[in-house]
C-alpha cells in the first residue's frame, strides 16, 4: 500500500511524516527538528541522502529546510520582520555556502538570478511574481557603473517572471536555461507557491531546498525540473504551501469523525472498524467516496488576496536582505549585547 499511496504534497516534512505514521522507517533520510522559543518558529530540517531514500520520498537528494510559523498569516508587521530576518539567516548560509565554492566570488560579488515561477493572474499562485516585484535588483547598475554602482558587500541580482506554459507557449526550465545561458549567473534561487498536505500549514510554512524545484509536482501537473543537474548552477529553493488537496480536507474530517465516534456508545463500534485502517487505507477511501469531479480539486482559504501580498512582502524582504549582505546582522548584535 505503501507504494501505491501517493500523497499530494510539495513538503518534505509532510512525505517523511506520512511514513512515520505508517510506521515505515526510510533509510537513507534524516530528519532534525529545533524550535525557535523567542519567534515561535518550528525549523525542521529533512536530510535525503542516498537515492534509496529519494525514490522512496518522492525527492531529489538534498536538504529540505521548513520553517512553521503558526502566526505568519496576521498583519503583525513587527512579527513578519523577524521572520524576513531568521528566513534570511538560513538563506545566507546556503549561499555562503556556494560562494566558498567559487573563486574570487566575494571580490566580484556574486551574482543571483531570482526567478518568480507561478502565475499572475490566479492568486494562489501569484507567489514568485509578487515577491520578484519588491526585489531590489542590482546587475543592470553594475552593468552600467561597475561594482562603485552599488554597496560593497551587496550581491549582484538580476530577476525574471517567465510566467506559464499557457501563456508563452515554452517550458519555464527553457526560458531560465536561455537566461542563464546569456546572463551567466553564479546560481539561481527559485520561489514558487507549494501544495501541502495539511491545512494547518498552508500560508504559515516557507520551505527552503538545495535540491532546486519540480514545478506543479503537488498539484500532480508535472513540468521541467530546474535544478543543478538541468541548469549548470546551483539552484535554491523557496516556497510556501497556497493550496492544499480537497480530498486530505475530507480525510481530515473524517479522522475527527472516527474521533468523535469512540466518544458515543452506540455508534463507537465503528469507529473501530473505521480505526483500523492505516493512513494510506484511509486517504484511499476518502478519495474513491467524493464526487470524481472534486477529486482533483484544490482549496485555498477565503482571503489568500491579502494572505499572498503580506508573504510575498515577507520573502522579499528576507531576500532584500540577503542581497544586501546584511543577513544575520541582527542575530549578531544580539551576540554582542
Amino acid at each position: 500500500m505503501v507504494e501505491k499511496y501517493t500523497i499530494r504534497t510539495d513538503l518534505a516534512m509532510e512525505q517523511k511524516e506520512r511514513f512515520e505514521s505508517d510506521h515505515v522507517e526510510v533509510s537513507g533520510v534524516v530528519l532534525e527538528e529545533e524550535y525557535d522559543e523567542e519567534r515561535e518558529i518550528k525549523i525542521t530540517t529533512v536530510r535525503i541522502e542516498t537515492e534509496n531514500g529519494a525514490k522512496m520520498m518522492g525527492k531529489p537528494v538534498g536538504t529540505y529546510l521548513t520553517l512553521e510559523v503558526p502566526d505568519m498569516a496576521s498583519a503583525d508587521d513587527g512579527y513578519h520582520r523577524e521572520i524576513s530576518e531568521t528566513l534570511a539567516g538560513f538563506l545566507e548560509k546556503y549561499v555562503e555556502n556556494e560562494e566558498t565554492k567559487k573563486e574570487h566570488s566575494k571580490e566580484k560579488g556574486c551574482s543571483i538570478l531570482t526567478v518568480g515561477l507561478g502565475n499572475r493572474e490566479v492568486t494562489p499562485d501569484a507567489l514568485g511574481p509578487y515577491v520578484v516585484d519588491q526585489l531590489n535588483i542590482t546587475r543592470h547598475m553594475v552593468q552600467e557603473y561597475g561594482r562603485y554602482g552599488v554597496e560593497e558587500e551587496s550581491r549582484i541580482v538580476s530577476a525574471i517572471v517567465p510566467g506559464v506554459m499557457a501563456q508563452t507557449g515554452m517550458e519555464t526550465a527553457e526560458i531560465v536555461r536561455g537566461v542563464v545561458k546569456e546572463t551567466k549567473p553564479d546560481m539561481i534561487l527559485v520561489i514558487d507557491a507549494l501544495a501541502a498536505r495539511s491545512s494547518k500549514r498552508l500560508n504559515r510554512t516557507i520551505q527552503i531546498s538545495d535540491a532546486g524545484i519540480h514545478p506543479g509536482a503537488g498539484v500532480g501537473n508535472h513540468r521541467s525540473v530546474i535544478t543543478k543537474e538541468t541548469m549548470g548552477i546551483p539552484v535554491i529553493a523557496i516556497g510556501v504551501p497556497t493550496v492544499v488537496d480537497a480530498a486530505t480536507i475530507v480525510n481530515d474530517t473524517m479522522e475527527n469523525f472516527i474521533a468523535a465516534l469512540e466518544t458515543s456508545e452506540n455508534l463507537k463500534g465503528v469507529g473501530v472498524v473505521l480505526q483500523g485502517y492505516n493512513s494510506a487505507e484511509k486517504y484511499e477511501l476518502v478519495k474513491e467516496l467524493i464526487a470524481p469531479h472534486l477529486n482533483g480539486m484544490f482549496v485555498t482559504p477565503k482571503d489568500i488576496d491579502e494572505t499572498i501580498r503580506r508573504i510575498s512582502y515577507t520573502v522579499s524582504e528576507a531576500l532584500n536582505l540577503l542581497f544586501s549582505g546584511k543577513a544575520g546582522e541582527s542575530e549578531k548584535k544580539e551576540e554582542t549585547a
